[in-house]
């Protein structure tokens, strides 16, 4: 849907959803991944799955976050609709390796400080009980996260999610304009 296209990614809890909302705000199109683009699927081949029955929470959070994919064929036909200036894809997803060739720009969101993390997390939480991040293995997959960054795109213009979101909201702005 946009000209221009921009992921936003990052761990949970360093402020996507945030961020988008901002950006929504703002006057800019939004596509919030969690909620408009996902789907659970095999993240090889992208056919869709039913969640199995899992043993343990360990199990059902790792199975959640590995099968989390967005819809190839959403995504294609946004990036491909050139009636909006920019279009900025937010959230998560175990496919992005897929379309992110297809994006003018990548923007990740940082925060190194997992206290931080958690503390949004429990934020989230207090809000929405039903909310990732609340239970002791959703937070300690979120740590395993945090430390590895094995699921961000490590090409991509890293943005201190530490700051106010207006002010990572300006940057990601400023570097779309640069």
């Amino acid at each position: 849907m946009g000209i221009r296209n921009y992921l936003i990614e990052g761990v949970s809890g360093t402020g996507k959803t945030s961020v988008a909302e901002e950006l929504q705000r703002r006057g800019y199109h939004v596509l919030h991944g969690d909620r408009e683009l996902k789907y659970w699927g095999d993240p090889k081949t992208g056919a869709p799955l039913v969640e199995p029955r899992h043993e343990n929470e360990s199990e059902r959070v790792a199975w959640r976050h590995e099968h989390l994919l967005w819809d190839m064929d959403k995504v294609k036909t946004a990036i491909a609709d050139h009636s909006i200036e920019v279009t900025f894809f937010c959230g998560g997803s175990r496919n992005f390796f897929r379309f992110v060739d297809l994006l003018d720009g990548v923007f990740v969101l940082d925060v190194r400080d997992l206290g931080v993390l958690y503390r949004r997390l429990d934020e989230r939480v207090a809000l929405d009980p039903t909310d990732f991040g609340g239970t002791p293995e959703e937070k300690k997959f979120v740590a395993r996260l945090h430390q590895t960054q094995e699921d961000v795109p490590h090409k991509g213009v890293f943005i201190d999610a530490t700051a106010s979101i207006a002010r990572v909201v300006d940057e990601i702005l400023s570097e779309c304009r640069g």
